[in-house]
């Protein structure tokens, strides 16, 4: 975790299904994705010009995928930072823990949906940008 860099994440294609009366994209735990999936949530409704994020996690890894419109996830390994655009449902931002993130540029009608490998831990969270590289630089 204290050795994930920015050059650690990347965008994943995933599978999709096309049809003349619309398209569909499967996710299947440990096939599409590289862990498996036990939680799943979503971030709409953020008002224009606010932020999400603002956190690390120690253990977690996340996909983030823009089902609707766009935003854009800014990863922080505490040298370098690394900016991604979501805009298409079918892919997904692969974030190993260890980075710092920070989610803003949201688009009117975006969704964020957010696949972790784990349940929901307040303990695994770096709230503090400063703890979190005191962490890092260990």
């Amino acid at each position: 975790m204290q050795t994930s860099t920015i050059y650690d994440c990347m965008l994943l294609t995933l599978p999709k299904n096309h049809q003349l009366n619309g398209n569909l994209t499967s996710i299947t735990n440990s096939q599409e994705v590289p862990f498996d999936i036990k939680r799943i949530y979503y971030l709409y409704d953020v008002p224009g010009g606010n932020s999400r994020g603002g956190h690390a996690h120690k253990d977690l890894y996340q996909i983030m995928i823009a089902l609707s419109g766009s935003f854009t996830v800014t990863l922080d390994d505490g040298n370098l930072k690394r900016s991604f655009m979501l805009n298409q449902p079918y892919q997904g931002l692969l974030i190993p823990p260890g980075l710092w993130r920070d989610l803003d540029n949201f688009s009117s009608g975006s969704i964020c949906m957010v696949l972790a490998s784990e349940l929901y831990d307040e303990n695994d969270y770096f709230r503090d940008y400063n703890e979190f590289l005191n962490f890092k630089n260990k």
